[in-house]
């Protein structure tokens, strides 16, 4: 269960942050209402939020999942909560990870902080934390993306983390397939063994013990959703997935994300949830 959250603003200059679409530069004022009304629905499901200040130092630091993988769910036999700091693979990025972790530092000071290294990279947006059915009870399991962003190097340091925390991992490279920046574009982890998949992930054996919602081509999108407690946030204009969502017993939440998705971002992109 989630209990909080860190979010940040975008900043002044987000629409010259790093994107490989073609949908038209962000709306400055929508961009606001929707982080707002994204950091509302964080608060309705039940989490505490910690609030950073917009930082036009870097454009693309509204995206805090990136700076940061959170082990929540892999701890149940360890008391303080852990925290993998990441390496992001544009070199662009680099100094928001080192404010993420002066936040955790200050804010939640039990946190381990642990760090991706050299040659690693590693974007927080490549990584899909699920849950599975061991001999030894619920573990958690990692699905690490090897991307543009997140090479071999940082994949592999990963797990070797999580497996020190009794946790497990898949790698799955989805280098040149289409539409799919991180993993979590086309990833996403409903609970109840369930995983939300992409055309393009539908096979892939690293899923092969979860039970798969596929979603249309034409809703792709909306594939970044998050389940926070006992609700699903849904990108809005995907009303075919969210019927499915509906049908399989879940409360979910639309909402507009067409500012974020300008930049390549999502709704998992913009809160760190722990």
């Amino acid at each position: 269960m989630f209990r909080h959250a860190i979010v940040r603003p975008p900043a002044t200059n987000f629409a010259d942050g790093l994107t490989t679409v073609q949908l038209g530069q962000p709306e400055f004022a929508r961009a606001l209402e929707q982080h707002a009304a994204y950091c509302e629905a964080l608060a309705a499901c039940g989490l505490a939020l910690t609030r950073l200040g917009a930082d036009k130092r870097f454009p693309d630091s509204t995206f805090v999942e990136d700076t940061a993988v959170m082990l929540r769910g892999a701890l149940a036999q360890v008391a303080d909560q852990a925290a993998i700091l990441t390496r992001p693979g544009a070199a662009s990025r680099a100094g928001e990870v080192e404010s993420i972790a002066e936040t955790l530092r200050e804010v939640f000071p039990q946190t381990t902080l642990h760090s991706i290294q050299e040659p690693g990279t590693l974007d927080g947006g490549d990584v899909c934390e699920a849950e599975h059915e061991t001999a030894h009870g619920v573990r958690s399991h990692f699905f690490i993306g090897v991307s543009e962003r997140t090479n071999e190097a940082g994949a592999r340091q990963l797990a070797e983390l999580v497996a020190s925390y009794g946790c497990t991992s898949s790698l799955v490279d989805i280098r040149g397939l289409p539409n799919i920046l991180h993993l979590k574009s086309g990833l996403g982890y409903l609970g109840d063994n369930r995983l939300v998949v992409i055309d393009a992930l539908d096979n892939h054996d690293a899923f092969r013990e979860f039970d798969l919602v596929r979603i249309n081509a034409n809703e792709e999108y909306a594939a970044n959703c998050v389940r926070v407690n006992d609700r699903v946030l849904v990108a809005a204009d995907a009303p075919e997935f969210e019927r499915t969502l509906k049908y399989l017993g879940y409360q979910t939440v639309a909402l507009e994300m067409s500012e974020f998705q300008k930049m390549d971002g999502g709704l998992s992109c913009l809160s760190l949830r722990f």
